[in-house]
């Protein structure tokens, strides 16, 4: 039991469990994960946006669990804020400068598993050309056999403060706050398994 409860907690950092020895890998369902992000804007409200456009591979292996890796990426002009003029600014020289093909990237480094659903994964976060070691505080949700797709199935959420300026983006700090509340909710599949 407590090597089930381990494998679960231990698929939290962007590792998925496998059964055998051998590395496994899943693949993340782009159509299932988001990251969330929020702001204080000038004292008077909580601003929130969102990514979107996953793309990613989670690789676990089971005899040596630092060895194990999950590589994310999102492009960056898959912001979505709901006002179009935000949007726009985001995107412009003030902050992001963003063109087609630009993407935000993690690449874990780490993991502490904390408890049997729960662990702490750093990694380096690459965002406006600057990669900075973020931590984040994740939660296993559930793993198992997905019921409409009939194949092995991973979920978990995070969270994480990513300090804007740090990444060169800190136009109007701090009346709009530098610190920015990240929300990450993700699923993955396991690959080879007849994935459409």
């Amino acid at each position: 039991m407590k090597t089930t409860r381990l494998a679960a907690a231990l698929i939290l950092a962007g590792l998925a469990g496998a059964a055998t020895a051998a590395p496994e890998t899943y693949l993340l369902d782009a159509s299932h994960s988001q990251v969330v992000f929020s702001y204080n804007h000038l004292g008077y409200s909580t601003t929130t946006g969102m990514f979107s456009g996953f793309e990613g591979e989670i690789l676990f292996d089971k005899e040596d669990p630092a060895a194990s890796s999950v590589t994310v990426s999102m492009p960056v002009l898959s912001m979505f804020t709901g006002w179009e003029a935000r949007e726009d600014h985001f995107f412009s020289g003030d902050f992001f400068g963003a063109k087609e093909g630009d993407m935000i990237t993690f690449v874990s480094t780490g993991i502490e598993v904390t408890g049997d659903n729960t662990a702490k994964i750093t990694g380096d976060l690459t965002m406006n050309g600057v990669t900075k070691s973020v931590v984040l505080d994740a939660v296993l949700n559930q793993m198992g056999d997905h019921p409409m797709a009939n194949k092995p199935w991973a979920g978990f959420d995070a969270t994480t403060t990513v300090v804007r300026s740090d990444f060169n983006l800190g136009m109007f700090a701090p009346y709009v706050s530098d610190e920015v509340e990240v929300r990450i909710s993700i699923e993955a599949m396991k690959a080879g398994a007849d994935n459409t």
